[in-house]
């Protein structure tokens, strides 16, 4: 299990890049530069960005990416929803079913208090945090 895929860690680190910068607007172009990302993928995962209002965008020759969000506002469990999805950690299926004793599962139950824990830490890291 991958906790934090390549297209969170991408945005994770653009988010932050920008946040740090703090200079105004960054092209696709700048920003791949700077963070040695294939160019056509950071745009991917920037519109994306865009899309759910974490960054805003303009277009033309001045135009680039900026924070749409206080970086104490962006947090990390915002990102992996974005990319990931919902982050589960126990999922127990039997052939493509719902299993049926997840009532009285025992390991089931002891996972789901370790989801909640871990849940409950990732909500509280934000892309500020991760400036310091």
């Amino acid at each position: 299990m991958k906790l934090i895929t390549r297209d969170t860690d991408y945005a994770l680190r653009a988010l932050c890049f920008i946040s740090r910068s703090n200079a105004g607007k960054f092209s696709v172009t700048k920003l791949s530069k700077e963070l040695g990302m294939p160019r056509p993928f950071l745009r991917k995962i920037l519109q994306a960005l865009n899309k759910q209002k974490i960054l805003e965008s303009t277009r033309g020759k001045v135009g680039g990416f900026i924070l749409a969000k206080d970086p104490r506002k962006i947090f990390l469990t915002d990102i992996i929803r974005i990319f990931q999805g919902r982050l589960k950690l126990n999922e127990c299926l039997l052939n493509k079913l719902i299993c049926p004793d997840q009532r009285t599962c025992l390991l089931r139950k002891m996972l789901v208090k370790i989801e909640r824990y871990v849940l409950k830490e990732l909500d509280s890291i934000t892309i500020a945090s991760l400036l310091k």
